[in-house]
Parts: C-alpha cells; sequence; structure tokens
C-alpha cells in the first residue's frame, strides 16, 4: 500500500502542470476553433480561395501568394501614368531614354525569344495537345518547366508596364489610350491567375502565340531606338497589330475546344477567356482602322485634292497663254 501511494504520488509530480501551459489537447481543441462572425467568415474564404484552391507548386512563387502585391503595383501604375506623370511632366521638357529604351527593348526580346523556345520545346510543339491540354499537377522535371515558364510569363507582364511609364515620362501622351492602358492593366491580373491556379496546360497557348508577337513587336520598338537612319526600314508597323488580332482569333478557336473536348482543364475558364479576346479583338481592330485605314483615306483625300488643284491651275495657266496668243 505504502509503495502504491509513492509511486502514484510520483506519476502527478512528474505530470506537466497542464493548467500553468495549455495545449489543444488540453482545452479540448477550442484553440483550433475558427474565429466566429463577419471576420472570422472573410478569413476563412480568404484561406480557401488563395491558398487551399491555389497550385501549391507555385502559390510560394514572388508575387503569387496573396493578390495585393500585384494589385498594388497596378494601382500605382494606374494613378502615375494618368494623374501624377502627366502632372510631374507638365512643365518640364521631355526625356529621350535612348540607351534606357535600346536596353529594356533589347532585354523584352530576348526574354520573348527565351520564353517562346521554352513553350515549344517544353510544351506545345513536344508533348501538348493542340485539342485539349489538361495541367500537369506533378513536381515532375517537365511540369514544373512549364510552371515556371508560365511564371516569367506574369513577371514579363509586369514589366511590359513600363512600355506606359516610358511615354509619360517621353510627354507621348497621345500613346496612352484605352486599349493601351486596358491591355497592360488585364494581362497582369490573367497570367497572375494562371500562375497561382492552374500554371500549364490548356491555358497557356495565349502565352505560347503572344510571346511570339512580341518578339516581333519589340523588335521593332528597338529598332525604332536606335535612331531616325533606320526609320525607311519600319514600314511594317501596321503588320504588327494585324499579327495582335490574329493572335486573338487564334486564342478564341483555341479555348472554344473546351466546350466540346473535356481532357480535365476546367471548361468554365471558357466563359472568360472567349469573351475577353472578343473584345481585344474589338479594340485592336478599332484602333487598327483608326491609325491606318482612315489615316490612308485622308492621305488619299489630300493627294486627291492636290492633283485637282494643280490639274486646275495648269488650265488657268492654259487659258491664259492662249489670251496672249490671240
Amino acid at each position: 500500500m505504502h509503495e502504491h501511494h509513492q509511486e502514484l504520488h510520483l506519476r502527478i509530480k512528474q505530470r506537466p502542470a497542464s493548467g500553468l501551459q495549455p495545449t489543444p489537447q488540453t482545452l479540448g481543441g477550442l484553440q483550433d476553433a475558427p474565429e466566429a462572425g463577419f471576420v472570422g467568415a472573410a478569413k476563412r474564404y480568404w484561406h480557401l480561395v488563395f491558398t487551399e484552391l491555389a497550385d501549391p507548386r507555385t502559390n510560394d512563387w514572388l508575387l503569387i501568394s496573396s493578390p495585393l502585391p500585384g494589385l498594388t503595383i497596378i494601382a500605382c501604375y494606374l494613378i502615375f501614368c494618368l494623374k501624377v506623370g502627366p502632372k510631374f511632366m507638365e512643365n518640364r521638357k521631355p526625356f529621350q531614354l535612348k540607351n534606357t529604351l535600346i536596353v529594356y527593348n533589347a532585354l523584352q526580346v530576348y526574354a520573348s525569344v527565351w520564353l517562346f523556345w521554352e513553350a515549344c520545346e517544353g510544351a506545345w510543339l513536344s508533348t501538348y495537345s493542340w485539342r485539349c491540354q489538361p495541367v500537369d499537377p506533378s513536381t515532375s522535371p517537365e511540369a514544373m518547366r512549364v510552371a515556371r515558364g508560365v511564371w516569367i510569363y506574369f513577371i514579363l507582364k509586369i514589366t511590359e508596364l513600363l512600355d506606359t511609364v516610358f511615354f509619360v515620362l517621353r510627354k507621348k501622351q497621345n500613346q496612352i489610350s484605352f486599349l493601351h492602358l486596358y491591355h497592360h492593366t488585364v494581362m497582369p491580373m490573367i497570367s497572375w491567375g494562371c500562375t497561382k491556379y492552374y500554371p500549364g496546360g490548356h491555358g497557356t497557348f495565349i502565352g505560347f502565340i503572344n510571346t511570339f508577337v512580341h518578339i516581333i513587336m519589340y523588335a521593332y520598338y528597338l529598332l525604332s531606338a536606335l535612331g531616325p537612319q533606320l526609320q525607311k526600314y519600319l514600314w511594317w508597323k501596321k503588320y504588327i497589330t494585324r499579327m495582335q488580332m490574329a493572335q486573338f482569333c487564334m486564342a478564341f478557336l483555341h479555348n472554344t475546344q473546351l466546350l466540346f473536348y473535356d481532357c480535365g482543364f476546367p471548361r468554365w475558364t471558357a466563359f472568360l477567356t472567349l469573351p475577353n479576346a472578343i473584345f481585344f479583338y474589338y479594340l485592336f481592330n478599332d484602333f487598327y482602322q483608326q491609325a491606318y485605314k482612315e489615316k490612308q483615306a485622308r492621305l488619299k483625300a489630300a493627294s486627291d485634292a492636290a492633283a485637282a488643284l494643280a490639274k486646275n491651275g495648269a488650265a488657268k495657266a492654259n487659258g491664259k497663254t492662249r489670251l496672249k496668243a490671240e
């Protein structure tokens, strides 16, 4: 009896003071109880949308875990380009930025060439199906290569915001149209969503063809930045706009296949991408009509007017000559 009493006393002495050091077990799990009310519901929804539903392979990559950094960058971009920048440049001479533009455009060309090659070799010209392609959620080298390419594409969309910043600093505010701002704000958000939730598969097709268009586009900008002596070789600018319009037609047709084929890639994305492709095409076509066709019509009208004026002048001169001869 005495030995039993001593053993019980020893167990009690060795047991941790649970009252002083509470654990989830001693509290009956109350420590992990979800927070009540609106704030708690909002936190749970935030965690669901931006953590549980996200792709765990890319969710911790730069600017991906939360939408707030990217949205902050876009907000600062819009404020600068629409308000702060023009006000800052109001009484200043435009910056030339020649060397900056040469380096910037050269880097964009290099990045686009590399990314296009990655898309060809790692996906669209090797293992991907042109009809319907699911996302490979594994951590295999092939799947991670594609995921990395999607993330780098997103980072490039962020760097392309500098296009507009340079327009502001060079006082080319006429270049900053609704199309320009819409394109430069929407594309980072779309590519962020792809990186976070579907870094691969069917949705990467638009990035694949877009990088090719950007090789041509930034090569044009690079040549333009090198100086006016190359302007006579840059007659092909309008074809860049045609290429941009063609890419949205291709994206529309490619995403339409999701409505008919089921490969595991979410079909609901088509209801976002298809209207956006139509809207982009409409905006680029409107720009093309105004920038090139209407301009050509005005030039032709001016040329016809000049020809008619010259013809009338010649007729009057011939009339005066005849009068003198008589």
